[in-house]
């Protein structure tokens, strides 16, 4: 009798351990910068459009250099590109008619935050501020309605997710980065934006001088490859 009843409760002990260890892993498998919100949705930042089709995406982060936009815009009509410029609300505040030339000229814009902080370090209410300022300033200067967010270096939380998602954005991240920051070598910058290039694939770039005499090679290279530059919101079939 001792037998059966220990026999029971050893199989009893397994499942109950088999429960635990499946309870565990799935909450150790989900992605450390993957936010869950109410019902358990997962958020995760969109790292490429669609890859079905013929589109990349040049990415602008913009924080400075107001007069390498300028040219930018002009190398993006002669080749007939649309990019997706993420601007910081500091730089916004100073270039409000830059802001809206973006906009005329068919380019889209996002949201950068405004003092480009380190948002993986920030609180829930330091991250709402940071994107809803930027946001309104915006809006207020252009009229229009940002709805895609790049977190600053790249430095999100989940928290930021979380925020992003409540203010009816969706966080980009990137594919394919240019790295012009801190390399100057026009053909390292080239080689970083086009180098395995697929459909579907976001670039990171910055207006740097050096930036900007690489776009002419590097929208050539697009083209004899069948590729568009588009919008973001192009890139990734966005109708909303």
């Amino acid at each position: 009798m001792k037998k059966l009843i220990d026999g029971k409760l050893s199989v009893a002990t397994a499942i109950i351990l088999s429960i635990l260890v499946v309870g565990v892993a799935s909450v150790c498998f989900i992605p450390e910068r993957t936010a869950l919100i109410t019902g358990g949705k997962a958020i995760e930042p969109l790292y490429f459009g669609d890859k079905s089709g013929n589109s990349v995406s040049l990415m602008i982060n913009v924080y400075e250099g107001a007069e390498v936009v300028e040219k930018m815009l002009d190398v993006f009509d002669e080749y007939g590109a649309k990019v997706t410029f993420f601007v910081g609300g500091c730089w916004a505040d100073d270039n409000g008619e830059l802001l809206v030339k973006m906009l005329e000229r068919g380019h889209e814009i996002g949201n950068h935050g405004y003092f480009h902080k380190d948002h993986a370090k920030l609180s829930e209410e330091a991250n709402r501020e940071e994107i809803d300022a930027n946001y309104a300033l915006v809006k207020r200067l252009t009229g229009y309605e940002m709805k895609y967010f790049a977190p600053p270096s790249g430095s999100f939380s989940p928290t930021t997710l979380k925020v992003a998602e409540k203010l009816g954005y969706k966080t980009i991240m990137w594919t394919k980065d240019t790295i012009d920051w801190r390399d100057s070598d026009e053909n390292k910058i080239i080689s970083r934006a086009t180098d395995n290039i697929t459909a579907g694939d976001f670039v990171l770039a910055h207006p740097k001088e050096h930036t900007l005499s690489a776009l002419p090679k590097i929208l050539e290279i697009y083209e004899k490859m069948g590729l568009r530059a588009v919008t973001l919101s192009e890139c990734i079939n966005d109708k909303s």
